[in-house]
């Protein structure tokens, strides 16, 4: 059974149209546009028109819904052209399935039908310099300013004084494009227990928010990775996501569910890109007189790379079938981008051997797999951090479901 059959088939010919986008228009200039590392406007235009921005929002707002196993294939077939793609609809879909289950329906109505067209981009803004996987420690605060219609006894959270915002924040992607923001910051420094002071903030670029710079990068080229200062940045009072502050934290911690199957759904693209560029390569590469796939090794890494790459997609459709039964599938998704972003790491690295010289030059794709792959094990939570979640859901759970 091809993978596509559990898809409606309204769902297959999305992934289908996908598809077609990368092997006729992305494939021809993604090796250009990486080692110029030039940002890909016209892709960008055309996965608007595809409708790519607006799989997570609903019709009434003018989306495209799709199940999440389709949006885990779109999002792999995207990697397998250019990791680069996936990501750029990475943030911007958590940051749509935090507005359709926690936002207000005013900030619903504000932003879901220019994100469902792509008009605005949005990302997420979490990890600060300092703070890395430890997002309690953060120190990007939101001072509450009271405004003449606050007085005593008011709505904290929804008052005309608005928030001031300082801090910084690291490694958000898009972030110099990006129309929205959903930034994670403290609006009550003092709460005990911390993550109950925190909230998330939906800004837009405007006085007192920086782009201070892009970050130096090894792969995940073209699109942008940047810091973010905020100093003395005002925020409206109904920039709080649902209009009640302290609940981001748990908010968060829901979106990056979705977050995290979006990377491990990167990960089977890059490692099927690389996967398939290896057995084109063992086909038609010759040595002592026979295709090189005949000798034991090659051979075998070929098998190991289709199993592990076979598993991975099972796991990962397996999590997002049980998100979308409205499941909590944190440790799932966690199994799912430890799992599929690992095996894309042995994949590309495997593709360099199957390549020998080849893999390591710039003229074939390999090399690009090969940089990409590590974002995957590192980003959206460190596989260090899923295995810890993974541990303590199945000591909560006590163990795994029969």
């Amino acid at each position: 059974m091809s993978t596509l059959d559990i898809l409606s088939e309204d769902e297959q010919l999305v992934v289908s149209t996908v598809r077609d986008f990368v092997d006729n228009e992305v494939k021809p200039v993604v090796r250009e546009l990486e080692h110029s590392d030039t940002y890909p406007e016209a892709l960008i235009e055309r996965m608007k028109h595809l409708g790519v921005f607006g799989l997570a929002v609903p019709g009434e707002f003018g989306g495209t819904p799709v199940s999440t196993p389709c949006y885990i294939l779109v999002t792999e077939e995207l990697a397998r052209g250019w990791m680069s793609l996936a990501g750029a609809m990475g943030g911007h879909t958590v940051v749509a399935k935090l507005l359709l289950h926690f936002g207000t329906e005013e900030q619903r109505r504000r932003y879901l039908p220019k994100m469902a067209t792509g008009e605005i981009r949005a990302t997420m803004a979490l990890t600060e310099p300092g703070g890395g996987s430890d997002l309690q420690a953060m120190r990007t605060s939101a001072r509450k300013e009271q405004g003449e219609g606050g007085g005593e006894g008011g709505d904290k959270a929804t008052d005309s004084g608005g928030y001031v915002v300082n801090g910084a924040k690291t490694w958000i992607t898009n972030s110099r494009r990006s129309g929205l923001i959903a930034l994670l910051c403290k609006t009550d420094p003092a709460a005990s227990p911390a993550h109950q002071g925190i909230s998330i903030l939906l800004v837009e670029h405007g006085p007192g928010l920086t782009v201070s710079r892009d970050l130096p990068k090894l792969g995940y080229k073209g699109v942008e990775s940047c810091e973010l200062s905020f100093d003395d940045y005002r925020a409206p009072s109904d920039a709080v996501l649902g209009g009640v502050e302290g609940k981001g934290f748990a908010q968060m911690m829901k979106g990056l569910e979705t977050g995290r199957l979006q990377v491990a759904a990167r990960a089977l693209g890059v490692g099927r890109a690389a996967f398939e560029d290896s057995l084109a390569y063992a086909q038609e590469r010759e040595t002592f007189g026979e295709p090189i796939w005949k000798h034991q090794s090659i051979g075998n890494y070929l098998a190991d790379m289709a199993t592990s790459l076979t598993a991975a997609r099972q796991l990962t459709l397996y999590a997002a079938r049980e998100a979308d039964a409205g499941r909590r599938v944190d440790m799932e998704a966690g199994m799912a981008k430890l799992f599929a972003s690992e095996t894309a790491m042995q994949i590309t690295l495997n593709a360099v051997r199957i390549h020998g010289g080849y893999g390591y030059s710039t003229e074939f794709d390999v090399e690009r797999y090969f940089r990409d792959a590590p974002l995957m094990i590192v980003g959206e939570g460190t596989n260090e951090i899923q295995r810890n979640v993974i541990a303590s859901q199945l000591v909560k759970r006590g163990g795994l479901d029969a």
